[in-house]
Order: C-alpha cells, then sequence, then structure tokens
C-alpha cells in the first residue's frame, strides 16, 4: 500500500492527517477488492469490475477508518499514548458534515452537464461555454455556484472509456458504501462477524462474475437506498 503521504521533519514522528487516514484505508480497500478475488479468470477478478461499482470496496472500507473502535485502538497520543478522546471523535464527526450541501450542488451539477453533453447527438455547432451555461440554467444551477469541473477542464469528459459519461460514478459509490456501512452500524456491531462473510462471499471476492446489482442484493437481500448517505452528509432531516 504505497501512499504519497508527507514527510515529517528530522527527528520528527510521522503523523497522519485524519484525511490521510482515510486515504490509507481506501487504498487498502482497493488492495483488498484483488487480495481476496476469488475468479478462475483474471480479467474478471478484483478491481476489474463496472466503473460504477468499482469504487465500492475502496470508499466502503474508509467507513471502518471512522469507527469509535478503530480509533480508539490505533488513534493514540503520540507523547502520552492515550487513545483519542471521545470529545474528539465528535469533533470529527461534525466536521464532516460543514459544507456538504455546497459540494453535492457542485458535483451534481458537473454530473448533469456530463451526461447531456453525452446524450447529444449534433456537435456541428456546439459551443462548450453555452451548452454548460444552458444545462446549468435547465436545472435551475444558483447564480451564485459553479460545477466542481467546467468544460474547459473537465478532464473526464473524454478522458478515457472508462469516465467518458460515468461523473456519476463517484457519488453512486458514495451511495453503495453508505448503504452498505449502515447495515452494520444497523447490528450494533461495525465487524459484524454474518454480515462480514456477506461482504467478503458477494462484493470483495466476486470480481465481475456476477452482475453488480445482482451481487449487491446477494449481500444485503435488498437494493441500496440514498438514505444512509443523505444522512451521512447531514442532508437528512432526523428525529
Amino acid at each position: 500500500n504505497n501512499n504519497n503521504f508527507p514527510k515529517p521533519a528530522a527527528g520528527k514522528p510521522a503523523l497522519l492527517g485524519f484525511s490521510d487516514v482515510r486515504t490509507l484505508f481506501h487504498e487498502f480497500g482497493h488492495g483488498l477488492h484483488g487480495l481476496l478475488s476469488n475468479s478462475p479468470f483474471e480479467r474478471l477478478g478484483g478491481t476489474n469490475v463496472l466503473q460504477d461499482f468499482v469504487e465500492l470496496p475502496s470508499q466502503l472500507f474508509e467507513h471502518w477508518a471512522d469507527a469509535p473502535q478503530v480509533l480508539k485502538a490505533h488513534a493514540k497520543h503520540v507523547e502520552t499514548g492515550q487513545p483519542i478522546p471521545d470529545a474528539l471523535i465528535e469533533k470529527l464527526k461534525r466536521a464532516d458534515v460543514v459544507n456538504q450541501g455546497l459540494d453535492v450542488v457542485e458535483a451534481v451539477s458537473a454530473v448533469l452537464v456530463d451526461l447531456s453533453l453525452h446524450e447529444s447527438q449534433d456537435f456541428s455547432a456546439l459551443d462548450p461555454l453555452q451548452f454548460e451555461a444552458q444545462v446549468l440554467r435547465d436545472i435551475g444551477m444558483p447564480a451564485q455556484m459553479k460545477p466542481r469541473h467546467e468544460m474547459c477542464h473537465f478532464q473526464h469528459i473524454f478522458a478515457s472509456e472508462y469516465y467518458s459519461s460515468r461523473y456519476y460514478v463517484y457519488m453512486w459509490a458514495q451511495v453503495l458504501d453508505a448503504d452498505a456501512f449502515a447495515a452494520f452500524d444497523a447490528t450494533g456491531d461495525v465487524f459484524n462477524p454474518a454480515l462480514s462473510e456477506k461482504l467478503h462471499t458477494h462484493i470483495y471476492s466476486a470480481g465481475n462474475t456476477v452482475e453488480p446489482l445482482a451481487t449487491y442484493r446477494a449481500f444485503l437481500g435488498r437494493d441500496a437506498t440514498v438514505e444512509p448517505l443523505l444522512k451521512n452528509l447531514g442532508l437528512l432531516e432526523t428525529a
């Protein structure tokens, strides 16, 4: 697991910011997707899945970085060795919902511009900036806001066959990972053995030997729902 973390100053310990910790867990999730693969064909194994499913195993694993049980075991004070206090865990949790409304609008608007462009049939008189402006007007984009990527530097649009028309995959993966981890949370044990076994069998080891929606249904017995993501983002009113 090779990560580009900041090098410490001479004589100082190597410390990770919390975003670095999530990156560590994220990339290890990709690693698990490959290591636990159980496919007879290399081209169907591990991360060789459809683009809108490949980030589920990695983004899902990030949720364990946030779990208090994991933080208490590994996030310890560099000098005293004391585990991270509950108050700081709560601050991390609250910080996660800051500016999420803005972030979601930025992402969704870019997704809709991308999809609208790929649904177009006639490019003979296309003006990219005018096209983008029209899509934003059509979706009611607030004038004070911009998409996360504007047309002049939106490399995903035609960067490769993997991302053309598929900028939505990032947010769709968030829907899946939030829903999947919520299932663990609902059991009262984020290390629930029975659910972990299903996750291993149907997500991490299945690769592309099973159609993604079918293997997700096999994992949880149902399709994914968006409510857990909205709750995580602070965009769902809860009692």
